[in-house]
Parts: structure tokens; sequence; C-alpha cells
């Protein structure tokens, strides 16, 4: 299962999201998006899961939890829209 994990605190790792998402269960990956720009983080990430029960007991008990400073907001991933929201490249118009 595919985790959203939001409002986290920008100074967060992949291990610290990782380390607190194995205390219940099996991790498979674990990505915090970054400002190309900037190279910081935006405050969000997801965490994937292979089992879905672990993935709920996490969601649980993280959910609205204090996680180095910030209240997390934690849910299922919602699948990604298609297009849009890019830079774009070529010529003019």
């Amino acid at each position: 299962m595919n985790i959203y994990v939001g409002n986290i605190s920008y100074d967060t790792t992949e291990d610290d999201l990782r380390e607190a998402f194995e205390a219940h269960g099996e991790v498979d990956s674990v990505s915090i998006i970054m400002d190309r720009d900037t190279g910081r983080s935006k405050g969000f990430g997801f965490v994937e899961m292979p089992n879905d029960d672990e993935a709920q007991e996490a969601m649980d008990a993280l959910n609205e939890q204090e996680f180095m400073g910030r209240t997390l907001n934690v849910n299922k991933a919602r699948p990604r829209r298609g297009g849009g929201g890019g830079r774009r490249s070529g010529g003019r118009f």
C-alpha cells in the first residue's frame, strides 16, 4: 500500500520516516518529495508497505501524532492524476 505522509518537518530524513513506519511492519520504500529549485523538502512524502494490514496499523498509529515537532497527516495515497504542472520546454508560444 502506498501511504501519503504530510506535514513532516523539513529536517526529517527518509531514514527517520522509515524507522517510524518499520515499528509497524515491513517497509519497501520511503520517498520525501524535494523542491527541485531549492533542494529542500516540500514537507510531504510517501511510504510503501507491502502488507495492507501493517500499513493500516501504521496509518492508525501515526496519523495526527507529533513527529519531530510536527503533527503528521497520514493516509492512503490517492493515485496521481495525469498531466499538468510541469514546465514547458521547446519553442516560443
